[in-house]
């Protein structure tokens, strides 16, 4: 990405600390040109002194000098003040457009970047920016007027010397540059081999109760391990190169005063001081030093910039990215039904696949209908029914709801009737009803209650000492597996939708409770249409239409006793899940591939 591109994307979130943002420097250059005026002054006041020694002359000379010193402290505390809510700010407003756009990401876009690496662009990458954008707004303004400042005054003084200065100014730079572009390359790979670091780290710790199970805990340190060393190796290879830039500058300063100090000293004993004077040559002395720390501070600002600058360009790289799911031009925003077709529908999850996750799938689902899904893991049972509320769009042919296809509605408006409870369920840290509340923010008391009764949870609710005001850890970790299915659907019951979606949302509630919750859905949502997906075929044996998926195709349909008499994958499912009840040769006969007893994710 450009350079300029990424600069111009960036301070887009600069907004209301554009004030800080431009004071700052403005601050930086009153500061440094009074600052560069005191080495000057010091001579007049130093020939003043010295023809006028009273104590009302030292007084005053001494007092105009206080005075410099003192505006230039104040301007450069308010600068450093200015500078630092300039850079807070704008790192804040950096992450909330981060976070913003990344919920406005589609699902193929969240595909495109990891979880951690989002939270590395949203933490280390950001105080990366925020550490350079404060060097830049002060530090890279008051080095370059130092240096120039410096360099103007010591031609005013003597021009000789001051050539010292610009001799070693070019070398300086040349080495400036070759540690830049050493180091360049080296942050640019470190932050994604950061990203990797942080993957394991989240991985490791949402499956810790698999690693202590398994007794993996060595396993993880060795493989986190090495990751860790991979960072430590490619920073310190950065670090290592960096860490020439203070010798090279400490050398460069020790032989312009040296050299000033010879030369200058020569250059008042052969001019007998007409040239050059002592006065002069302390004043000299104060501009190289001067000019050489403005050089060394300028070096660190560069270095800091080139970790920044790869920072820059990861937090750029989510903030131009759209997402692939839009609005049309004029969108429709009411959803007559809850029927759904799909025409022709065939679907891949991005343009370079090589394969095809749905193929071909044509289907016709009337309003109100149950529909259940049966299929293998990676039979694309999930892929199929994510294209209903649009959260991916197909590849070729339509997704039809209530007779209109899905792309040309409002996402808000499509997504607002279409309830689904995803196969991994989530829990956000709060209260029952806060949870609850996602699926309607204004929902009453009594219309929780009534969702949790249909959803089988409203017993065990009450049975918490805080009811429905227990509090939910993060992730529903103080809640069962089943209890935590069980809030999730009554959430989405909340919602009222024209259409419900449960992915295998009941795998860990008991038959009965399974049985009940079907019950409930069939005899108080009788206009809601139901997409069931399942492993168990009690689940949907009771549906209108089940469908038997297979390779990302629908390779059967068809009511209950109609594919359990003709469809020989069915009966294979259906035997080995009721073997009490089936006969040796019932099984034996049963052709075709079984399913998986655990669903993954698809």
């Amino acid at each position: 990405m450009n350079i300029m591109h990424v600069v111009k994307t960036l301070t887009k979130s600069l907004r209301e600390f554009k004030k800080e943002t431009i004071l700052s420097p403005v601050l930086v250059t009153v500061e440094v040109v009074v600052e560069c005026l005191i080495p000057l002054y010091m001579v007049t006041m130093l020939e003043k002194i010295e023809a006028d020694n009273s104590i009302e002359n030292i007084l005053f000379w001494g007092g105009l000098l206080l005075l410099m010193a003192a505006v230039s402290l104040l301007f450069g505390m308010l600068a450093g003040r200015y500078s630092a809510k300039a850079s807070a700010g704008f790192s804040r407003n950096l992450r909330t457009d981060i976070y913003a756009s990344i919920q406005g990401f589609s699902f193929a876009n969240i595909d495109k970047f990891s979880p951690s690496s989002l939270v590395t662009r949203m933490t280390t990458d950001v105080i990366n920016i925020q550490n350079a954008f404060m060097m830049i707004i002060r530090i890279a303004v008051r080095s370059p007027i130092m240096l120039v400042v410096s360099v103007i005054m010591s031609f005013t003084i003597n021009w000789k010397i001051a050539l010292i200065f610009m001799a070693v100014i070019p070398v300086l730079g040349v080495g400036l540059f070759v540690i830049f572009r050493k180091v360049d390359p080296i942050f640019t790979k470190v932050f994604k081999k950061y990203d990797a670091m942080n993957e394991s780290i989240q991985e490791n710790i949402k499956g810790i109760r698999v690693v202590k199970s398994y007794v993996r805990e060595d396993y993880e340190m060795k493989k986190f391990g090495k990751t860790a060393q991979d960072v430590r190796a490619d920073f310190q290879r950065g670090e290592m190169i960096i860490a020439l830039n203070g010798p090279l500058m400490q050398f460069s300063i020790w032989t312009v005063i040296t050299v000033i100090c010879i030369y200058g000293s020569q250059l008042i004993v052969q001019s007998g001081g007409t040239e050059l004077n002592a006065e002069s040559l302390s004043s000299l002395i104060a501009y190289g030093a001067q000019c050489m720390s403005a050089l060394m501070t300028l070096s660190m600002v560069m270095v800091m910039i080139s970790i920044a600058t790869s920072s820059a360009e990861r937090v750029a790289e989510v903030l131009e990215e759209k997402s692939t799911l839009t609005n049309p031009e004029n969108p429709v925003y009411e959803v007559p039904d809850g029927s759904v077709e799909f025409k022709g529908v065939s679907f891949k999850y991005s343009a370079k696949a090589e394969r095809y996750a749905l193929s071909d799938v044509d289907l016709k689902i009337e309003s109100g209908q149950t529909v259940g899904i049966l299929g293998g893991t990676g039979s694309s049972k999930t892929s199929l029914v994510n294209l209903i509320p649009r959260l991916y769009d197909t590849t070729e042919g339509q997704v039809l709801v209530g007779g209109i296809d899905v792309r040309d509605y409002d996402l808000e408006s499509l997504r607002d009737q279409v309830s689904v409870v995803l196969q991994k369920n989530v829990l956000f840290s709060g209260t029952i009803k806060e949870n609850l509340r996602w699926g309607n923010p204004d929902a009453t008391d009594e219309e929780m209650q009534e969702a949790c009764k249909r959803a089988q949870a409203h017993e065990f609710i009450m049975s918490f000492p805080d009811g429905y005001d227990t509090y939910i850890e993060q992730g529903g970790t103080n809640v069962s597996g089943g209890q935590k299915q069980r809030l999730c659907i009554a959430r989405a019951l909340l919602k009222k939708p024209k259409i419900l979606i449960l992915d295998d949302s009941t795998s860990a509630v008991d038959t009965k409770t399974d049985a009940l919750i079907r019950q409930a859905f069939r005899e108080e949502m009788p206009e809601v249409t139901k997409f069931i997906i399942a492993q168990r075929v009690a689940s949907v044996e009771d549906a209108d239409v089940i469908l038997i998926m297979d390779g990302g195709k629908i390779v059967a349909m068809g009511r209950h006793e109609e594919l359990l008499r003709d469809n020989k994958i069915y009966q294979e499912v259906y035997y080995s899940q009721n073997r009490m009840g089936a006969s040796a040769s019932d099984i034996k006969n049963a052709g075709g591939v079984a399913f998986a007893e655990e669903g993954g994710a698809e």
